[in-house]
């Protein structure tokens, strides 16, 4: 996995979607995407050891996530062309500000609602940006 600097025993995508579980009964409305939180674990890969005070930030403050949910008109450009055939799709790993949208537990798994335009941008993998 390119730009890892965490230690993962376990691909974070894999964890958090068998985590999260089914989720088909979960309507994300209009232009809102519903994005899982990542939660950097506790290691990195020099074997640097976080405390649990910094993982737990992520839950509030992390910036990167991944698409689970689109909204039907989710990046689907309107009369100003915003995307410009940007597409952003499931399971894409994607950053944002995180004092935007609404972050709600789902499944005990930490999301956050957003609108399309607050996703900044798509990355290869969750460490990829911090």
């Amino acid at each position: 996995m390119p730009y890892t600097r965490m230690h993962h025993d376990v691909d974070p995508k894999e964890s958090i979607l068998k985590e999260l579980g089914d989720i088909s009964d979960i309507e994300v409305f209009n232009t809102h995407v519903l994005i899982a939180t990542y939660v950097r674990p506790n290691k990195t890969k020099s074997g640097i050891h976080l405390t649990d005070k910094y993982v737990e930030e992520d839950k509030y403050q992390g910036k990167v996530g991944l698409v689970v949910k689109k909204g039907p008109l989710a990046f689907v450009d309107d009369d100003q062309d915003w995307f410009k055939g940007v597409e952003v799709n499931l399971h894409d790993w994607v950053f944002y500000r995180p004092s935007d949208g609404w972050s709600m537990n789902v499944h005990g798994v930490q999301c956050r609602v957003l609108r399309d335009i607050d996703i900044r941008g798509r990355i290869p993998a969750p460490d990829a940006v911090w």
